[in-house]
């Protein structure tokens, strides 16, 4: 894993923004994928707030959510906590960077979903240190929209949702949108954190 971590890395470095086809490895995507299906059928997932204050805002997002909770020792969850600790592992020891923590959860955008153009950092709270985000989508074309647009200085740069795909950045610098999918769009969403 380290070679795919450095590779992760170097992106980002070169780029601002960390992408990988390699992080998360299909068997793991696929476990992942199913059981984000199974709480939608379940109604477990609920609608995303914006801000620290937890407010709803269907002008700015409408995606739902679920939160990955590491104490519920969720057999199918393991290896992504074990991956991510690893990672994080890494990070630290290699840029130095004194992650601590980190925050998950699952992400479901159905038929004409969407996120405006934000940043994941609250106002007054700067421990979201950097966001990643694994798709968990198969087979996914152009047409199906949902692209994460992401807002460089003067170009935009747009990630197809495609299952295995990782992206990696900074919580505070990047500006980035989800643009309106067609068909339901998976992810698992979140935070390398310095608390």
């Amino acid at each position: 894993m380290k070679e795919i971590f450095n590779a992760l890395v170097n992106n980002y470095i070169d780029t601002h923004v960390g992408i990988s086809d390699e992080f998360i490895n299909k068997v793991l995507a696929d476990i992942l994928r199913k059981h984000l299906l199974e709480l939608h059928d379940k109604k477990s997932l609920q609608p995303a707030t914006i801000s620290s204050s937890n407010e709803l805002n269907i002008e700015i997002r409408t995606d739902k959510i679920h939160w990955l909770e590491p104490q519920n020792n969720l057999a199918l969850e393991l290896d992504f906590f074990s991956l991510m600790e690893e990672f994080i592992l890494f990070l630290n020891q290699t840029c130095y960077t004194g992650i601590t923590n980190f925050e998950f959860h699952y992400t479901m955008y159905e038929k004409g979903s969407f996120y405006k153009k934000h940043i994941d950092q609250f106002k007054h709270q700067s421990s979201r240190a950097f966001s990643m985000i694994h798709y968990l989508n198969e087979n996914w074309i152009t047409a199906n929209g949902g692209e994460l647009c992401i807002h460089h200085n003067t170009t935009k740069q747009l990630v197809a949702p495609q299952s295995g795909t990782s992206v990696f950045f900074k919580s505070n610098e990047i500006e980035h949108e989800v643009l309106i999918t067609h068909v339901p769009r998976l992810s698992i969403t979140g935070w390398l954190r310095v608390d």
